[in-house]
């Protein structure tokens, strides 16, 4: 099933998409990420999806906003592309190669939560940045709570699967990460989630013999595509990235873990590190970026202009005094 999140005439619904676009709405279902937090993983979800279909149908997607498909709790970005950290590195770091602490374990940071975009919406320049990328990448979400998994066990915690668009300011993200933490401002401002959750079932015929979902990955600026990828070239399956999460901690229903950005041009960024030089040039108010992953779907999102930065001082040279007899 496909589970969507909207706003129309004023009013935000969750409901199941259609194959022809047709939204059928969960009754008094105020949110995604309430009905996954309520219990029951995947079967309660397809349940809950399933008595919709009885009811009188709602909008089409053409006649609606659509939102990100939940509100999540937390989001963990991963790292899991091996080419994109060759060329990302280049670009942003200065640096060659991949740093062998890499293939130890599938990295990741937290992200903002509060800074979730539709499929369409507009996305605002970050305050202070000239160097505004996209990062295409598919993000897991989780149905059901659990701590210190196993890759297996991970599996039925897993409920379904969205685009994510990890936006990022490039000259804001080199800068603050000399600080040796980070990344902070630079991914801070814009996530995209969308256009709606597909449960792990309409996917499981894309898993490949290693347990990894082949899906075709395209990435486009102003209608030109600029990268192409297979999700099955990530480093790790999103079982084990759930299970490496949960480790000494927990995953929660809601909770959102993304792939991480593919290579083959799945960022500006790799291809600026390829190539030595700024090409094509960073995004800038008026560009539009469509990402469309197989068997998901297609976000679409245009650049507009963002807030002026607020000041704020920098560091002062204090004396280092200390308290009287310390």
């Amino acid at each position: 099933m496909r589970f969507a999140t909207y706003e129309h005439r004023g009013r935000r619904q969750v409901a199941v998409v259609e194959e022809d676009g047709t939204l059928y709405p969960l009754p008094g279902v105020a949110s995604l990420a309430g009905l996954l937090a309520e219990g029951g993983g995947l079967p309660g979800l397809l349940d809950a999806g399933s008595a919709t279909l009885d009811a009188p149908a709602g909008p089409h997607v053409r006649d609606v906003r659509l939102l990100p498909p939940l509100q999540p709790p937390t989001v963990r970005d991963f790292v899991t592309f091996e080419e994109h950290v060759e060329g990302v590195r280049r670009s942003v770091d200065g640096t060659a190669g991949v740093p062998e602490q890499w293939y130890t374990a599938p990295t990741f940071y937290f992200t903002n939560p509060y800074a979730m975009y539709g499929p369409y919406d507009d996305i605002p320049v970050p305050p202070g940045s000239g160097m505004l990328d996209f990062e295409l990448e598919v993000a897991a979400v989780i149905g059901k709570e659990g701590g210190d998994l196993t890759p297996e066990q991970a599996r039925d915690h897993i409920v379904g699967y969205t685009v994510l668009n990890d936006w990022s300011a490039r000259d804001l993200q080199s800068a603050e990460m000399k600080v040796g933490l980070g990344p902070c401002k630079g991914k801070d401002t814009a996530t995209t989630l969308g256009p709606c959750l597909v449960t792990v079932d309409e996917l499981e015929h894309h898993r490949d013999a290693d347990g990894f979902l082949r899906l075709a990955l395209t990435a486009a600026v102003n209608g030109e595509v600029v990268g192409e990828d297979l999700l099955s070239n990530m480093s790790w399956t999103f079982e084990e990235m759930v299970a490496h999460a949960s480790r000494g901690t927990w995953v929660r229903p809601g909770d959102v873990l993304g792939s991480g950005t593919c290579g083959n041009g799945g960022c500006l960024a790799e291809l600026w590190g390829v190539r030595g030089r700024q090409d094509p040039r960073p995004l800038r108010p008026g560009d539009t970026v469509t990402l469309t992953v197989e068997g998901i779907g297609t976000v679409s999102n245009t650049v507009v202009r963002g807030a002026d930065p607020v000041p704020v001082a920098a560091a002062r040279r204090r004396s280092r005094e200390r308290p009287p007899n310390a």
